[in-house]
């Protein structure tokens, strides 16, 4: 065992050789604001909150370094739920309950599901392409979306999985796939137009789909994928709802902008056009979903009635998403 005077000999002889802790005096003289800058100088890719150092060659090309372009209240939090709820298609959905269904109801079960499969590859491949766009400081908002990226791929995954696990294999795609979500999406110049389009009114149609899909789903399996997937899609929209109350609040200038998107968007909502509301009259998704809240194809004029409450509850639920985002 070491004693005492060996332990002294051992730190008299390491700061003859150089050895100095004096850079941890850094963290005291650099305490660091949880606070975000309106603008962020970051371009190091510093990671935000750690101390920066001099001389760093400057190499991020961050197109939005302002905050009010990007951020949200209580992104942080909403990041953890992320992290909490996460599910896999491969353990958490009981496919043993698949049974064979009339070949109509399992070629709309697959139309639907190729077109979930269509739609959540959109919602994920956009936001990704702005992440690596906002400055490092802007964590909360990156981690947010990296969250919803992996929401996204998971519901992509499970679709698709749905769509050939019971013999009926992908189906049709829609005509407009840029156009998916949101009506011009994919096309989005900035981020509060993204959030607009993707989070509150693309999201918002298809979370009021998962909500209802005890209606369409003919099995546990079925159930159980439109619970979790209506869970992590309500999280998606309320990234579009936080951003839209921070622009209320510090860009109102930007509130007439935001109107414009909602009512191009509102449009879409009604006609089905870009393909971004599978319920939307003369769609092949809406013939598929008539046919499954019918019971059949002989009984989509049932279905079609169902579908008319469905388009209803979209409607008052889309009112409702803009009531709480501010900009309504």
């Amino acid at each position: 065992m070491a004693s005492v005077k060996e332990h002294q000999t051992y730190w008299e002889q390491a700061k003859e050789a150089g050895f100095d802790l004096s850079w941890l005096n850094q963290i005291k003289e650099n305490v660091v604001d949880e606070g975000v800058g309106e603008i962020s100088e970051n371009l190091t890719g510093r990671v935000s909150g750690s101390i920066s150092r001099p001389g760093v060659a400057k190499f991020g090309a961050y197109p939005f370094r302002t905050k009010k372009e990007v951020w949200g209240y209580n992104l942080r939090k909403l990041y953890e739920e992320f992290v909490s709820r996460q599910w896999s298609s491969a353990t958490d959905i009981p496919w043993d309950t698949l049974q064979e269904l009339p070949d109509d109801v399992e070629a709309a079960e697959c139309q639907l599901a190729t077109f979930f499969a269509q739609v959540e590859f959109v919602a994920a491949d956009v936001p990704g392409r702005f992440i690596a766009t906002m400055s490092p400081d802007y964590q909360e908002v990156r981690m947010a979306l990296l969250g919803q990226v992996m929401d996204e791929s998971r519901h992509l995954d499970v679709f698709r999985k749905r769509a050939l696990a019971n013999g009926g294999g992908l189906m049709r795609m829609i005509d407009s796939v840029s156009d998916v979500v949101g009506g011009g999406t994919d096309n989005a110049r900035e981020y509060t137009e993204l959030s607009t389009r993707l989070h509150i009114v693309g999201e918002g149609n298809v979370l009021t789909l998962f909500r209802l899909g005890e209606l369409m789903a003919y099995n546990d399996a079925e159930k159980t994928i439109y619970r979790r997937c209506a869970q992590d899609e309500a999280r998606h929209v309320a990234i579009g709802v936080l951003h839209a109350r921070y622009i209320k609040e510090c860009s109102p200038e930007r509130i007439e902008e935001m109107h414009s998107y909602f009512d191009e968007a509102e449009g879409r909502q009604a006609s089905g056009a870009g393909g971004e509301n599978p319920a939307a009259r003369n769609m092949l998704t809406s013939e598929a979903l008539a046919v499954l809240l019918g019971g059949g194809k002989d009984k989509a004029d049932e279905g079609q009635k169902i579908l008319l409450a469905v388009r209803q509850k979209q409607v008052k639920e889309y009112f409702q998403r803009l009531k709480s985002a501010g900009p309504g």
